[in-house]
């Protein structure tokens, strides 16, 4: 799919989003980051089959650049750099970080592949679940604690022998002070946090907060809005498009930028199901080392202030119409960043 407008039509479109200093500046290398670009998950898996078909839609939707796998494949990466180049757009890769000594490899090639496509910044994630449904016990958390340590460790030389920063995401993983606490002790100008401003929630933890906590490590980011609706064993959250949900986005820019300029924004509009916190249930505390009652009832009324009466669903929709929804929601959050 693409943009329904002619040529001419699209360059209008371009030029006054550019007038406005949210679209990419037409520069060889960089992008200014008063744009927003769009990370890969906000779409389903098999939409696009490379990341050159990725980037040529982002381009065409007006996205300032993109966060993407490039996998390992050399002729693809010199490809994306190109086209990224002549249309002034940033790129960020996505790693996944060694899970031991023989992984190193692959993650190297990876890293390679996204310096060879244009990008200084990839980002990665400990934990592809999340904490309250991945672990049963506090030993088991305690150990996945431990085994990523080891591999942040395995992974900054390898970073900085190329040069990259990596950007850990906070993936419903590690709360605030767990992740500082793993960035301070590995002290590197190669290690940094992609900050997701909304995920965060689900370990009972105040978005402004977490921003703001993590700024100064702030290399990346993925931009969402939020809604909330309380179930019985805890709450639902939700993905909405820019603008829909109850975060404070304008602030939480700003404290962003004001740390690092060149922070760029990923829009990750994931279109899903609501995901259940089960924040009520003895499972969820058994990981839940460091959280306390007060950050319960505090979380618990800011659901019940910012409460939604109906959070979006796929459930029913086929796979054309999922598609729709998606692309409806990413462009919706472009309108409002636009805006």
């Amino acid at each position: 799919m693409g943009f329904d407008l002619s040529r001419r039509e699209a360059l209008k479109v371009l030029a006054a989003a550019a007038a406005y200093g949210w679209c990419a500046e037409a520069h060889p290398t960089e992008a200014l980051a008063t744009g927003m670009g769009v990370c890969a998950y906000s779409y389903g898996r098999g939409k696009f089959k490379d990341a050159i078909e990725f980037l040529t839609y982002c381009h065409e939707l007006g996205a300032s650049g993109v966060q993407v796998g490039l996998g390992v494949d050399p002729n693809v990466s010199p490809k994306v750099r190109e086209k990224a180049e002549q249309w002034g757009m940033y790129v960020e890769g996505q790693v996944s970080i060694p899970k031991s000594d023989a992984d190193s490899a692959r993650f190297e090639a990876e890293l390679m592949a996204a310096k060879s496509g244009g990008a200084q910044v990839v980002r990665g994630a400990m934990l592809s679940g999340r904490r309250y449904e991945t672990f049963e016990t506090a030993d088991q958390f305690k150990q996945f604690a431990a085994d990523s340590w080891k591999s942040l460790e395995r992974a900054e030389p390898i970073l900085k022998k190329h040069q990259l920063k990596l950007a850990l995401e906070n993936h419903k993983d590690f709360r605030v002070p767990e992740m500082i606490s793993m960035v301070e002790k590995i002290s590197s100008e190669f290690v940094g946090i992609c900050i997701d401003t909304g995920n965060s929630i689900s370990l009972l933890e105040e978005p402004n907060h977490v921003v703001e906590s993590y700024a100064k490590w702030g290399l990346s980011c993925h931009i969402k809005d939020m809604a909330v609706k309380e179930y019985e064993e805890g709450f639902l959250l939700s993905e909405i498009p820019l603008g829909k949900g109850f975060l404070d986005l304008k602030h939480m820019m700003r404290v962003m930028r004001a740390t690092n300029p060149k922070i760029q924004f990923s829009l990750e509009m994931i279109t899903r199901d609501p995901l259940k916190i089960p924040c009520l249930t003895p499972k969820y505390w058994a990981v839940m080392q460091g959280a306390t009652g007060e950050d319960l009832a505090a979380t618990l009324s800011m659901v019940r202030k910012n409460g939604s009466k109906m959070l979006p669903s796929v459930a029913g929709l086929g796979a054309e119409e999922k598609a729709r929804f998606e692309d409806q929601n990413v462009r919706e959050s472009f309108a409002y960043f636009k805006a």
